[in-house]
């Protein structure tokens, strides 16, 4: 398989393992993302941006809908931040915290 399928098959799989855990299915409530974030991110560049420890902050920054879990589209945006900011520090430049929606409609 190439690269690239392993990283989208990985990512769906990764995603369906832990919401299908507990509470709603399809969607990663606080202890299904604390687990998702304890034992699929080892990186300690990347841990320093969404750390289990802070599950409620990460709650916030990924819960654009607010209904207090996160579905596939909304870990889909996490993983996509957690990718720019490690290439921005390959690059060797820092990495930005994600925005909140607050943020960005004052952007828009």
């Amino acid at each position: 398989m190439a690269r690239l399928d392993q990283v989208i098959t990985n990512i769906v799989d990764v995603f369906m393992e832990y919401a299908d855990d507990e509470g709603k299915k399809g969607q990663l409530n606080k202890e299904e993302l604390k687990k998702v974030l304890e034992k699929e991110i080892q990186s300690p560049e990347l841990k320093g941006n969404i750390n289990a420890d802070d599950v409620e902050e990460a709650m916030k920054l990924l819960d654009k809908n607010h209904d207090g879990e996160i579905n596939f589209r909304e870990f889909c945006r996490c993983v996509c931040d957690l990718a720019k900011c490690y290439y921005q520090k390959k690059k060797g430049k820092g990495c930005k915290k994600s925005k909140g929606k607050e943020q960005e409609d004052e952007e828009d």
